[in-house]
């Protein structure tokens, strides 16, 4: 029986592939790429491989770009394919084509309401629990082995992120802003919810105001590891 880590790169995965490193277990780390990584991910998904020795499952896949040509539309907060198609049915594919595997996945002791996603198709453990492990003590592990995991492990164009972000995305990766504006041209839909607050949903009007000089609450703030329990983003990208 063969131990596969859903690895997203997060804090909570990362912890525990390092933890079970050093434990001396035996297991595999499966991460499922969208193809909209910001490069701060692939660096750190990269480094982390390297300490520990293995080389990632990247299991068959389409990415975001295909998924979106395909609906004619992009993820939002109703229709969440992307968690599901992008993320989910892949490992779950790789999971019956490895029958007899166990899934282990990075939910932590203070987070007894979340359960895995995956279904009846691998045994499960969830090592964090086992080891009383909540986000604290998550932290205070990645700050004693010198791990800096970056603050976004989600894609590039996640409707999940805040405005924040967006203005970072824009300011740091204008590349990526500007692929987004093009996809919200060409499917008539936004990555944003207008309901949200009270800028505009469009990208390219965020664009324009951002080029004006106004900024978002927080667009300067650097986020930290604690950021990334936000109930808001996508928690399979970021665990």
């Amino acid at each position: 029986m063969s131990q596969v880590v859903a690895f997203s790169g997060g804090k909570d995965s990362t912890s525990m592939v390092l933890r079970l490193h050093e434990l001396g277990e035996a297991f595999e780390c499966l991460f499922t790429p969208t193809g909209n990584e910001l490069p701060a991910l692939l660096g750190h998904l990269d480094a982390v491989m390297t300490m520990v020795g293995k080389t990632m499952i990247l299991p068959e896949n389409k990415d975001l770009f295909y998924w979106m040509e395909f609906h004619q539309a992009l993820p939002n907060w109703r229709m969440r394919w992307c968690t599901r198609q992008i993320k989910i049915e892949p490992c779950i594919a790789y999971l019956v084509k490895h029958p007899g595997s166990t899934l282990l996945v990075g939910l932590r002791a203070d987070e007894e309401k979340r359960e895995g996603l995956y279904g009846s198709y691998a045994q499960y453990r969830y090592p964090l629990r086992e080891w009383g492990w909540g986000l604290q003590d998550v932290i205070t592990y990645l700050n004693q082995r010198g791990v800096k995991v970056p603050a976004r492990t989600d894609c590039a164009l996640c409707y999940g992120q805040r405005l924040g972000e967006w203005y970072r995305l824009w300011r740091d990766y204008p590349q990526e802003y500007a692929k987004g504006e093009d996809w919200e041209a060409r499917t008539g839909h936004t990555f944003r919810s207008a309901q949200r607050d009270s800028w505009p949903a469009g990208l390219a009007e965020l664009r324009q105001l951002f080029e004006a000089g106004k900024l978002p609450r927080g667009a300067t703030v650097q986020l930290t590891l604690d950021d990334s329990d936000d109930p808001q983003a996508c928690r399979v990208c970021r665990f």
